[in-house]
């Protein structure tokens, strides 16, 4: 039998291949999985389609949609795992609302709940959060209209024909049925998700009186191995973070790149001081940075231009360059004001930071709790000693980035779900201006615009893949713009990707700014092959 495969433009470099059903979308993923394509990054499987993201530099979109299209999918794809049995206090805030919709009562809705088995499809979203079918077909329920801001980890939720398990607080848009006190995600763990493709789930249900969701312990004080020598931090008043390019190549494990957000000026700031291009920085967001030596070391700052003063053991105040290297001697303290345009500053320490990867990287990846704590006032960054170059002392090209109150344009590529909207929906997106919110972070801008986007289809899109720079439409019709530590999937229609040249601008763009997007091409035709 001939199947159809779509392939759908997902950005500069991605491809969403949209096929038939889940069953397929395993088959055609395990087959990429033993016949990989040069120049793959990463595979992300959904309901019904296969994000596949691939460095342009390796690798020809055009060769690729032949490679994938000659791929076997006559025979489908087995997968067997454990059982778990996930305890469950079902007090969740849409209890009510999914009976109704149902129809059913709250009653009903918990026993057919706990006496249904479900099977982990694939996981996304967040590390730890698995996509579970389930064998009692009357679960089909619609996504929130606007989606929550922050949901608890624990969270039992259900969307479209899946139920998932929130593994860490974060936004979503998922009917809230209960909580659990189990960890989806512990690093600590052999395997760090507690469920895997082919697993199956009971849920089970507990009263209130006899959940106990736990709380952390204080960590205990301890004298040996305490860090006490390196670069005091005397102030962090915005979010500081470690940051490096990043955890490529992770999607299988539910781990999104995430990395710095202005990947070019990261990669400048360690030039400067002469260290590995992709070793850790310090991304500081809004200025408001300090520290001090207790030994002579050499520091650069690039991306959004702060003022830097130096306060010297001695009472004097000097003015230090931006993007150039300059020394710290022993006592002296380094002070980053705020910046008077963009957002992100980054501090390379010639030499590098000693801070433990993760999973292949030092990044702090905000949604997925992944990675290092953010840096707080009272933390010693103690400098690594690793090998390095020449510092470079000459001026980076220095870049105006956007202010407050500026409108920057954004080249897009239009798709996948372009066709999802109206022309009037898509002429809106390029021809409006869309401000910046303060319900913006690493993980997406909230834009806002005169009026919501017009959809053509109304259905519920099932949860597929999403591309960094990727501006999705949820029901209230405002996009949201995700940047580096976005979820890898999701279930609202993507009506354009920021071209991967303005991805670096992107995560530049301050709260109080407007977007003008503009689309390089017309959104290009499905392009339909079969194999039979």
């Amino acid at each position: 039998m001939a199947e159809s495969l779509r392939f759908l433009p997902a950005g500069s470099n991605a491809i969403l291949v949209e096929v038939d059903d889940l069953a397929t979308t395993l088959t055609l993923l395990d087959g990429l999985r033993v016949h990989r394509p040069e120049g793959t990054v990463d595979l992300v499987p959904a309901a019904r389609t296969l994000l596949v993201r691939f460095d342009p530099l390796l690798a020809d979109r055009a060769e690729l949609i032949e490679i994938i299209s000659r791929i076997d999918l006559s025979v489908r794809s087995k997968r067997q795992g454990e059982t778990f049995e996930i305890p469950v206090a079902y007090d969740g805030e849409d209890l009510n609302e999914v009976a109704d919709i149902l129809g059913w009562t709250v009653y009903e809705l918990i026993r057919r709940h706990t006496e249904a088995t479900f099977t982990v499809a694939f996981t996304g979203f967040a590390p730890g959060f698995a996509y579970m079918t389930c064998d009692d077909p009357a679960f089909d329920v619609p996504r929130r209209k606007s989606p929550r801001v922050r949901i608890p980890a624990g969270s039992v939720a259900l969307a479209g024909k899946f139920s998932g398990v929130y593994p860490s607080d974060s936004p979503g848009g998922w009917q809230l049925l209960g909580r659990t006190p189990l960890k989806m995600w512990e690093t600590t763990r052999p395997r760090a998700a507690l469920l895997g493709p082919g697993d199956r789930v009971r849920f089970r249900d507990m009263s209130a009186k006899e959940i106990s969701i736990p709380v952390p312990a204080a960590p205990e004080l301890k004298t040996e191995g305490v860090r006490t020598a390196g670069l005091l931090v005397t102030r962090s008043g915005s979010p500081a973070l470690y940051q490096d390019l990043g955890r490529p190549g992770r999607a299988d494990q539910g781990v999104s790149e995430s990395g710095a957000l202005d990947r070019c000026s990261l990669m400048q700031a360690n030039l400067c001081v002469g260290n590995r291009r992709e070793a850790a920085t310090i991304e500081i967001a809004f200025g408001g940075f300090a520290l001090k030596a207790d030994r002579p070391v050499t520091l650069g700052v690039t991306g959004a231009p702060a003022p830097i003063v130096i306060r010297t053991a001695d009472g004097r105040s000097l003015s230090a360059p931006f993007g150039r290297p300059f020394a710290l001697d022993a006592g002296d303290e380094l002070v980053l004001g705020p910046q008077p345009e963009g957002v992100h500053s980054y501090l390379a320490l010639r030499g590098g930071f000693d801070v433990e990867a993760i999973l292949g990287s030092a990044s702090t990846d905000t949604l997925a709790k992944v990675g290092p704590a953010p840096i707080m006032a009272g933390d010693i960054l103690v400098p690594a000693n690793e090998p390095t170059t020449a510092v470079d002392p000459f001026q980076t090209t220095s870049k105006r980035l956007p202010k407050a109150g500026d409108t920057v344009t954004l080249d897009v590529v239009l798709g996948p779900r372009t066709d999802w909207f109206t022309q009037q929906g898509v002429q809106a997106l390029l021809g409006r201006d869309w401000q910046v919110t303060a319900e913006s972070s690493r993980v997406g801008m909230r834009l806002a615009g005169a009026q919501p986007l017009e959809r053509r289809d109304a259905a519920e899109l099932p949860s597929e893949g999403i591309a960094l720079g990727a501006i999705q439409v949820p029901h209230n019709g405002q996009p949201v713009l995700f940047l580096a530590d976005h979820p890898l999937t999701g279930g609202y229609p993507v009506i354009g990707v920021v071209a991967r040249h303005h991805l670096d601008l992107a995560g530049q763009i301050p709260i109080g700014a407007s977007i003008r997007f503009n689309a390089i091409a017309a959104f290009d035709p499905l392009i339909r092959k079969t194999h039979g």
